[in-house]
């Protein structure tokens, strides 16, 4: 198939095509309608499916985890395990893994995005990234990406398999921050936060410690590196963090209060046997607590994980169109308009599911040309 018709096949399958607009239903909603009682902890349980449930400023989260088999020559797996699945649109766990909307090697081809930001956490595996600003890099096992959407980008984000030898597992979240209408039509802005500028510390006594990543903002005297200029984070009042952390057996920790009008949701995503405010949380689900108290996580028998996101909500309009995110109708068709004219600059690589050399490491390539590579 040749570049172009596999773009349009790729573009057509997310509702991107030009017939779109008049086929598919805007998502039109409010992210601060959550009624709070002062005395009360936890204001909601819900269980977690694929996508996530978010809290304004936030606009969801997905957790992907994949075991990835052996790979190939071209970065993918064996063409015998495409056997049996819907191919460019696989999203259903088959053999451990998922192929998303790759062909050849896993991952999400060249798609745009306009109004928002994503947030990158790639806990293990790697992720090659490139973008219509000419931007690349390949980051993980650790490793956060920060792209603001802003007046729009192109980008893609594929799973290369670089093991020959072994399996490839791949864990990571993908998080949509929103952007304030302010900021909708910003530049687009490229930043990576490499683990080992992570911060990262451990409490408690050995054998039932709490190991705490400030990903992003801040706690305590620990501080994430600098957001994106344009970020709804990057105004310290908002007070948008991202924590990971990781509950020992019978660990005990406790979660300070950020203030009054902050949100703030606990992921809880790997485990059994989690207290939050002495009740009992059910695995593989999130719980919204009111942030102006504090918050008591107590673990049981087994290893806890949870991925808590917390922010000052924005309280504007949210009109979610497929990779679009406006605050009306009439600027989600804009943005429509602008892509099929301009594809947001366009695609400078040779293929929409670009892959790096095998041989190369983790590294970031910015669209002024200047080269980054974690240190340490």
């Amino acid at each position: 198939m040749s570049n172009s018709l596999e773009r349009r096949s790729f573009l057509s399958r997310m509702g991107l095509g030009l017939g779109a607009l008049l086929v598919q239903p805007f998502s039109v909603f409010s992210k601060n309608s959550q009624a709070t009682m002062q005395a009360q902890l936890i204001l909601k349980m819900r269980p977690l499916g694929f996508q996530w449930e978010t809290l304004d400023p936030f606009l969801f989260c997905v957790h992907h985890e994949d075991f990835f088999p052996k790979g190939n020559a071209q970065l993918g797996p064996d063409p015998k395990n495409f056997e049996g699945r819907h191919m460019g649109q696989d999203f259903i766990v088959k053999d451990g893994f998922r192929m998303y909307h790759g062909s050849t090697v896993p991952g999400f081809p060249g798609h745009p995005h306009r109004g928002f930001e994503t947030i990158t956490v790639v806990r293990t595996g790697l992720v090659d990234h490139a973008d219509s600003m000419g931007a690349a890099g390949r980051y993980g096992n650790g490793d956060v990406q920060w792209m603001t959407a802003g007046k729009g980008v192109q980008h893609a984000e594929m799973f290369p398999l670089l093991n020959q030898d072994k399996d490839n597992p791949l864990e990571l979240f993908q998080i949509w921050l929103n952007l304030p209408k302010k900021s909708k039509m910003v530049a687009p802005h490229f930043k990576m936060l490499w683990a080992e500028s992570v911060p990262k510390f451990s409490v408690g006594n050995i054998g039932s410690q709490t190991h705490f990543e400030v990903l992003v903002g801040k706690f305590n005297q620990y501080q994430s590196i600098n957001t994106p200029p344009n970020s709804w984070a990057a105004d310290p009042n908002n007070q948008v963090a991202i924590y990971n952390i990781h509950l020992e057996a019978g660990a005990d920790f406790e979660l300070p209060a950020a203030g009054p009008g902050i949100n703030r949701s606990i992921y809880y995503y790997e485990g059994n046997g989690l207290l939050i405010g002495g009740q009992q949380i059910a695995h593989y689900h999130a719980v919204d607590v009111d942030a102006a108290q504090n918050c008591r996580l107590k673990n049981g028998a087994e290893v806890s994980k949870v991925l808590v996101l917390q922010g000052r909500p924005i309280n504007e309009p949210v009109v979610q169109h497929g990779p679009f995110v406006m605050n009306s109708k009439e600027e989600i068709y804009q943005a429509f308009q602008d892509y099929q004219s301009t594809q947001f600059g366009g695609w400078p690589w040779p293929r929409y599911d670009q892959v790096h050399d095998a041989k190369l490491g983790r590294f970031a390539k910015h669209a002024d040309g200047r080269l980054e590579e974690p240190k340490g």
